[in-house]
């Protein structure tokens, strides 16, 4: 009988010291963060599921059709290229590169952007040239230095060759009796890429999960909105919806040392008013979409936070609010959806 009780008192104590264990592990909500949610939900919103288009209607078909086009090498000139090598979607929609290789070995000038949750943004391109990805899935295809294909009509020729791409336009535009289009291929990509949403820990937190955020990932958070880095990177993409001059309070060159001075969305408009200015980038996943800026001249995050922070807000950032910044951005990486 003894036996059985002290047996008992161990059983207890031991039960009461996991039960402790788990009260101390799990991170109790506080309520101070109440007010942060709110504004965050505020600025940034809530992240669809896809990203839906009233001119593109997203069907299954038309999906499985523009994923299999955007693994596509027969767009390229000489068979060698796809949408994925320079927006691989196993590396976050990037290629990690400064800027990328096209079908005959020569680099482009600007770094490639990721294409997951693009079709959030307003336009497409570092300059904005293209409004949706639509129209930004045809150009790579045309342009010399990328995949260099001839004419579109060139594309058409190959692809209505393939039986299986004939039975993938026909069932992702029945109503058509030619579906086999340049434009009918675009918005087959497009629609692919619109299912391409990568929700994260922060969209759980933005729905009122309060300990969905580390409390340095909070603090981070609250900095990146105090310091104003949301003048630039709000909305459901956390940016891509405005243009901004890269330099506000500086040459940017002289900070990122790039090779080349590129003077933006001026080369699109011939605007002097636009000179330096380009598409402010989506944060979501940014911390696997390195390196940064237009021309992937700076390959470390926590320094890209740093020049952001002098020539675009004329502050200069200690080490500790860098490094919370830092990590409020690294709860931006996100689920890549089953599509891919």
């Amino acid at each position: 009988m003894k036996k059985l009780l002290v047996l008992a008192l161990i059983s207890l104590t031991v039960l009461s010291c996991n039960n402790n264990k788990k009260q101390k592990e799990k991170q109790p909500i506080n309520s101070d963060y109440t007010a942060l949610q709110k504004t965050a939900s505020s600025i940034f919103g809530t992240l669809p599921t896809v990203a839906e288009n009233t001119e593109n209607i997203l069907s299954d078909e038309k999906v499985q059709l523009g994923k299999k086009l955007f693994f596509e090498n027969k767009l390229s000139k000489d068979n060698t290229q796809s949408c994925n090598t320079c927006h691989n979607l196993a590396t976050y929609g990037v290629d990690n590169l400064s800027t990328s290789p096209g079908n005959d070995g020569n680099f482009g000038t600007r770094n490639s952007p990721t294409v997951l949750n693009a079709a959030l943004h307003t336009s497409q391109f570092w300059d904005g040239r293209e409004p949706d990805v639509e129209a930004q899935a045809g150009g790579p295809m045309m342009n010399p230095i990328e995949m260099a294909m001839p004419s579109e009509k060139v594309v058409i020729e190959r692809l209505s060759k393939i039986d299986e791409y004939k039975n993938l336009f026909a069932a992702a535009f029945p109503d058509q009796t030619q579906p086999i289009t340049f434009t009918n291929m675009r918005k087959a990509i497009g629609a692919f890429e619109r299912t391409l949403i990568t929700p994260s820990k922060f969209d759980e937190f933005i729905a009122g999960d309060l300990n969905a955020l580390s409390t340095l990932e909070k603090e981070g958070l609250q900095l990146f909105i105090d310091k104003g880095c949301i003048a630039c990177h709000s909305g459901k993409a956390l940016g891509g919806n405005i243009y901004q001059k890269f330099g506000v309070y500086d040459d940017y060159w002289k900070y990122t040392k790039s090779d080349e001075i590129d003077e933006g969305r001026f080369q699109v408009t011939n605007n002097e008013a636009d000179k330096y200015f380009f598409k402010s980038a989506s944060l979501r996943n940014v911390e696997k979409t390195y390196p940064y800026f237009h021309d992937g001249s700076v390959k470390d995050l926590n320094e890209a936070v740093k020049i952001m922070g002098k020539i675009q807000l004329n502050k200069d950032l200690n080490d500790a609010e860098i490094t919370a910044i830092v990590s409020f951005l690294n709860s931006l990486t996100g689920e890549t959806p089953e599509t891919i």
